[in-house]
């Protein structure tokens, strides 16, 4: 068989591509480096991230999807058409890639076009769009066909999707544009408030994921991190402390809107349905669930039990696995 079939989880802060019979094949994140003047692209993913708050006055790294929708179209475009070819997909030029992409519950008419637009001009030659937490229940391993309910939470990057799932399609959902992104930049207002410190998002996302914690009391062992910026007093290189208690105080505004969105969805789920999550209890996938103790916060505030599935962040690309095979083989 011609031409490839593959999922693509556009997300803000990676991409994800999964070809069939393949697997999930590439796994970078949303950044490329481009020359300044020529719009030359210098460095896609991994190495482009490294660049990041790095670079000089003639090269910019810029990460071109924000909040889950293309907020950069041309670099984007270019982003995606590197990937496709490091992940091995060839155009073929009598036969047409088809091509699954996942965008947030929430997105407008335009901002759909946008990444169907994308999908074609990196090579796709049929394109389907699906909804994030559709794909990502499909890849928790989630049986939406049967009439039950199930309950997804897919955090992303820059996207928080949410959604009740039964009879194969979502009864209700609530999509808000909070993810890891939003935590990152909470911490970074935080040690500036705090300390005069000034850090970048890397460093942001270092302690997040090190000492990050979604309950007050912080995690067990609530070690302190050292962490280097500059003084926003003197100009100086400076090192403070911090602990998982004052992660957990820097983002909990963060958090407080994820569980709001979360309740809110519950109180908009038909009873029958809501009986149902009760003994299911909640799915937690994207990236930014796996901050530590999130789910025993969401679990407290709803007083359902909440799960981490097995590879959060590989949900939603799994998913368009089992879409594209029932998509485009039937």
């Amino acid at each position: 068989m011609f031409g490839t079939q593959l999922g693509i989880d556009l997300g803000t802060a990676s991409i994800l591509v999964y070809i069939q019979g393949k697997g999930v094949v590439l796994n970078e994140p949303s950044v490329i480096a481009i020359e300044k003047n020529s719009g030359k692209r210098i460095a896609v993913g991994e190495e482009a991230r490294m660049m990041l708050g790095r670079t000089p006055s003639n090269i910019i790294a810029i990460r071109p999807m924000r909040d889950g929708v293309i907020a950069d179209y041309q670099t984007t475009e270019v982003m995606l058409k590197y990937l496709l070819r490091k992940a091995g997909v060839k155009n073929w030029p009598f036969f047409k890639n088809k091509v699954v992409v996942c965008i947030p519950s929430g997105v407008t008419e335009v901002e759909e076009r946008a990444v169907k637009q994308a999908a074609y001009k990196a090579g796709a030659g049929i394109v389907k769009v699906v909804e994030e937490p559709y794909a990502a229940a499909l890849g928790a391993g989630l049986d939406i066909s049967g009439p039950e309910g199930n309950m997804v939470v897919d955090i992303g990057g820059g996207t928080t999707d949410i959604a009740v799932l039964s009879l194969g399609g979502i009864v209700s959902k609530k999509s808000i544009r909070v993810g890891g992104d939003k935590l990152d930049e909470a911490i970074i207002r935080f040690i500036r408030r705090e300390y005069n410190l000034l850090i970048g998002e890397r460093t942001a996302e270092g302690i997040k994921i090190g000492i990050g914690c979604a309950v007050p009391e912080g995690r067990k062992e609530n070690k302190e991190w050292e962490v280097k910026g500059r003084d926003l007093v003197t100009g100086l290189p400076k090192t403070v402390k911090l602990n998982s208690q004052d992660t957990y105080r820097a983002m909990e505004e963060i958090i407080d809107s994820i569980v709001a969105a979360v309740k809110d969805v519950l109180e908009r789920t038909p009873p029958e349905l809501a009986a149902d999550i009760m003994n299911k209890g909640i799915v937690m996938t994207g990236g930014g669930s796996m901050v530590n103790s999130l789910d025993v916060r969401i679990s407290r505030e709803t007083g359902l039990a909440v799960a981490l599935a097995d590879n959060p962040i590989s949900c939603v690309a799994l998913g368009t696995g089992l879409i594209l095979k029932s998509s485009f083989n039937d």
